[in-house]
């Protein structure tokens, strides 16, 4: 039968047979009702289940997303100067976009720790300073969300004229804040916060107050079938000043009549490096393109690769080569995944000295071309394997002697420093 056919009949799929081509992987469950299908068609009894022998299946608690590792993560942010870098892209960007009344609204797809966000905002404020601010942003990990919260009060002192908006809804929910399941919908936490007095200690103090609120409602699952994490019920949080409420009561957002509109869309490292072209294109780009008002621009930001950070972990993992999908790759999957409704739209890969750019590890000079104590090498090692998400059972494999800090130290010593290599695209709405 023609492999659409097959795909639709066995999973309800019929893009399947294309995606497995094309190397994307597929849960447990999926492979069983392909077997189940097979069988079927052939009067057979499938296959005993758990009896697979190419696929194990994994404890989902331990396929954890790389991003969720705090330890890397904190000293991979403070060690590289990768947000700073980031956050100056992106404010280039400015230049091009055109609000439109009655706020300028800017959607985050991944606040992380919130230093990129707030290098952002203050570019906006400088720019755009008596605009009114609409600021959403995802963010599924409860440890970021305190850390991003931290930095909303200097934002609020600063620009009074500004309303934040932090979801933990998925992708293709997040900018509208709207669950696709009508379940998720009925169990939504709708929390608005009027923010009192005019200083941004008082604005700390009172956004501290929502510690127990978050502890008790930002909670996430993993998904028993994709190993992944998931938020346990959809979370949307507004917080704005009191004594800007009439200003703002147009910028506002109520629960059920919310819009998405944005004029830029920051979409800085949302995926994993080793997830498939196509599931970048249909569960994360696409949907965020789709949020875009006329005029709005969306910047993708990911690893790039052909730097040193790549040679530290290829002289131990030959064959590691996670920066496969490159940026011409992902904006065609993403104008074949919106077809018609991508008309209106400009994929923009640029040429490599636009697009590439470089950030470093912050180290002395002397730390790099002298001695390089243990401290310097294993913080480049651990920004290394961190850039390239190497997986801690495999980490634990070759840490066990000193072999790889030398390693480390011999890529430092050629470049007399550590960089990693990211590079941009952007996706923008024609103006009417």
């Amino acid at each position: 039968m023609a492999e659409t056919t097959f795909g639709r009949r066995a999973v309800n799929d019929g893009k399947l047979v294309h995606r497995l081509r094309e190397g994307k992987r597929i849960t447990l469950d999926t492979l069983e009702r392909i077997e189940a299908f097979v069988a079927a068609g052939l009067g057979v009894a499938p296959p005993p289940r758990g009896l697979v022998v190419p696929l194990e299946r994994r404890d989902p608690r331990s396929n954890f997303r790389f991003f969720e590792n705090r330890q890397k993560y904190l000293l991979f942010v403070h060690t590289c100067g990768e947000k700073r870098v980031v956050a100056d892209r992106v404010a280039l960007e400015l230049a091009n976009i055109h609000p439109r009344p009655p706020a300028l609204r800017v959607f985050d797809a991944g606040c992380g720790d919130g230093t990129v966000l707030a290098r952002v905002l203050r570019a906006m404020h400088g720019r755009f300073p008596q605009m009114p601010f609409y600021i959403a942003g995802k963010e599924l990990s409860l440890e970021d969300l305190r850390l991003t919260l931290e930095k909303v009060p200097d934002r609020l002192f600063e620009h009074p004229a500004s309303v934040f908006v932090f979801t933990n809804m998925k992708y293709a929910e997040a900018p509208w804040l709207t669950p696709s399941s009508p379940s998720a919908a009925a169990g939504m936490i709708w929390h608005e916060v009027a923010l009192r007095g005019a200083s941004s200690g008082e604005f700390e103090t009172q956004i501290a107050e929502l510690a127990p609120f978050l502890q008790d409602n930002w909670r996430a699952n993993v998904s028993p079938r994709t190993g992944m994490p998931v938020y346990e019920r959809p979370v949307a949080i507004v917080l704005y000043r009191e004594d800007h409420r009439f200003l703002l009561d147009a910028v506002i957002p109520r629960a059920g009549r919310t819009e998405a509109n944005f004029d830029l869309i920051i979409a800085s490292q949302p995926y994993r490096a080793k997830s498939s072209v196509n599931f970048r294109a249909k569960r994360i780009i696409a949907p965020l393109a789709r949020a875009l008002r006329a005029g709005g621009r969306l910047i993708g930001i990911h690893s790039h690769g052909r730097d040193p950070g790549l040679e530290i972990v290829q002289a131990i993992w030959p064959d590691e080569n996670p920066f496969s999908v490159s940026r011409h790759e992902l904006l065609r999957a993403v104008k074949y995944e919106l077809g018609s409704a991508g008309r209106d739209l400009n994929f923009n890969a640029y040429a490599d000295s636009r697009s590439i750019f470089r950030y470093d590890m912050e180290a002395l000079p002397n730390e790099v071309t002298g001695p390089i104590g243990n401290s310097t090498a294993f913080a480049a090692w651990n920004a290394a394997v961190y850039v390239a998400q190497i997986e801690d059972d495999r980490l634990t494999e070759v840490t066990r002697d000193g072999q790889y800090l030398e390693a480390t130290r011999e890529v430092l010593r050629k470049h007399s420093g550590l960089w990693f290599n990211d590079e941009s695209y952007v996706i923008s709405r024609r103006r009417d």
